[in-house]
């Protein structure tokens, strides 16, 4: 006689719910998860529904395209952005009042700029040869936009503008002010009273004053302690400025950086006995450097935007030159189709900073992993 016992065959594992795996369940955890959270995404949802609608259609299928003149965007209602003003003016924005003819100088210079610019972002390439490039590529630029040799026409600086003008004078000041930003840094922190102190004065007052007040003191006051006879050329006391205000702050971002290395870093680097300079070199500034990574480049970004400050020695940088373009009564109105312009070129230029950060953090692992 056999018992009979109630066999249960083994069952597979279960499939999760549906709702709870792969994209639904991604929306339904980070959406949905909660009662204000799903009358948010609702809320975020309808606005956006209300906006890139419109906003397409002004920007692309409503507006006005090619070199037809400022009369179809005048039509009335139903005309989107008028495009044809970008394509009238967009040389004037983009070069300022460079002559039309050699208006081809200027923009070699920012192809050449910009691809140095690349090559220098790869960790690969640095070495001599890319700074004996910078040098061949600065004397290359420099002939091209002041001309006068090889037969092409003189060019004042008076009349760069645009584009070229807001990139020489971020690049150049960053350039020139982050080694004077460093020696200032170290300057604050050095066991000398003097020298901490002066320091200590240059950065605060500098960083007490607006830009717009050191331009304004490097154009019109600095001329009249010259001699008499004696002029400085405008653009080279507005780099001179800018560059002067630049490395104020990035001291204070060294500074901050220097400050976060442990004191057992400096107590290794002198019992290796180096020198002061060379456990600065060695041992101190490469991970003060590291860690403040986002900070410079943060510093570097609004140094980039500050360029349009210019104005007020009379410098016509890239959005200055749109509102120059926009003096056009033909064309006046199409302020908004000009200022989008140049919020396109600074937002490329300054996202390809912030992205090129973030992946240098990664690559000298300076961050902070997320768990």
């Amino acid at each position: 006689m056999t018992q009979a016992t109630d066999t249960t065959p083994q069952e597979e594992g279960e499939r999760p719910p549906a709702l709870s795996v792969g994209p639904l369940g991604w929306i339904r955890a980070n959406l949905f998860n909660t009662w204000f959270n799903s009358a948010l995404t609702i809320l975020i949802l309808w606005i956006l529904i209300e906006t890139i609608p419109p906003l397409l259609d002004w920007v692309i299928f409503s507006a006005v395209w090619g070199d037809v003149g400022p009369e179809p965007c005048r039509e009335g209602e139903g005309v989107g952005a008028c495009w044809s003003f970008i394509h009238e003016k967009g040389r004037l924005i983009l070069f300022g009042l460079y002559p039309s003819a050699e208006q081809w100088r200027p923009m070699v210079v920012m192809v050449l700029f910009i691809g140095l610019v690349a090559a220098s972002a790869r960790r690969e390439l640095w070495s001599r040869n890319l700074a004996y490039a910078w040098g061949i590529g600065a004397v290359v630029m420099f002939m091209l936009m002041y001309g006068g040799v090889f037969g092409m026409e003189y060019v004042s600086n008076t009349q760069w503008g645009g584009l070229p003008l807001t990139l020489g004078l971020s690049t150049i000041g960053l350039v020139v002010a982050f080694p004077l930003g460093v020696i200032l840094a170290l300057g604050r922190r050095s066991n000398m009273p003097a020298v901490r102190s002066i320091c200590v004065v240059y950065i605060e007052l500098i960083r007490g004053v607006p830009l717009i007040t050191v331009l304004f003191m490097a154009s019109v006051l600095f001329p009249l302690f010259l001699p008499t006879g004696v002029t400085i050329d405008k653009l080279l006391r507005a780099q001179v400025g800018m560059i002067l205000f630049a490395a104020a702050y990035l001291a204070e971002v060294v500074r901050g950086g220097l400050q976060a290395i442990p004191k057992g870093q400096y107590e290794a680097a002198e019992s290796l006995g180096l020198g002061y300079w060379r456990k600065m070199r060695l041992i101190i500034l490469p991970q003060a450097l590291r860690i403040s990574i986002p900070p410079l480049v943060n510093t570097f970004i609004g140094f980039f935007k500050d360029t349009t400050l210019v104005i007020i020695i009379g410098l016509f940088d890239l959005l200055n030159a749109a509102k120059a373009a926009l003096t056009d009564r033909e064309w006046a109105g199409f302020y908004m189709e000009g200022y989008l312009f140049c919020a396109i070129i600074y937002f490329v230029f300054c996202y390809s900073m912030s992205r090129y950060s973030q992946n240098l953090e990664r690559k000298l692992q300076t961050g902070h992993a997320r768990r």
